[in-house]
């Protein structure tokens, strides 16, 4: 069967096609092709992470998450980073690291997230898209920490992305240290 387009929407797709499992074994799987999006830590100078509180339409819900957003069509991953920090949070970084890639939802969506980490911070000019409702906070690393234990903070991209830091060796008890890249 050739891939079947069932639905679109935005820069989504949702395509049905016939899949050979390693097994042998040929099956019809459906996926939501979804072009890539970025998840970014930003810190500022005295050391806090800039986080969001955001409206999620999906969830009825405000949610505390880090600034993400989906890739454009032609546009590699650290540039959709610099362009979504600015538009959710109004500040560009001077230093960026990448901290790799997570994949979401592997069972029934194909999108790769990119992770960074950026300091320097600066502010800047953006504009929201219309369908975004947000506060910009500032909370303290071991704060961050407290939220996701009491289940404030329960958005996976942003868990992942914070201790993917923490585990970089990133992320100490009271701040956060950035080391730059050459």
């Amino acid at each position: 069967m050739k891939p079947k387009i069932l639905h679109t929407w935005k820069t989504l797709s949702l395509v049905q096609e016939n899949k050979l499992l390693p097994n042998g074994k040929q099956i019809e799987h459906t996926t939501l092709h979804h072009p890539g999006a970025v998840v970014i830590l930003p810190v500022d100078h005295d050391g806090r992470i800039i986080l969001l509180r955001q409206y999620r339409p999906s969830v009825n819900d405000w949610i505390y998450e880090l600034p993400a957003g989906t890739m454009e069509a032609g546009e590699d991953a650290s540039e959709c980073a610099e362009r979504e920090l600015a538009e959710e949070t109004n500040f560009s970084a001077e230093c960026w690291q990448s901290l790799g890639e997570i994949l979401p939802a592997p069972g029934f969506c194909n999108e790769t997230q990119f992770l960074f980490c950026a300091s320097g911070l600066s502010e800047t000019t953006g504009e929201l898209d219309e369908d975004e409702v947000l506060e910009v906070e500032r909370i303290k690393p071991s704060d961050i920490e407290i939220l996701i234990k009491n289940n404030k903070i329960n958005d996976a991209k942003t868990i992942v992305t914070f201790y993917k830091a923490k585990l970089m060796g990133l992320i100490y008890p009271n701040h956060l240290k950035v080391r730059h890249s050459e």
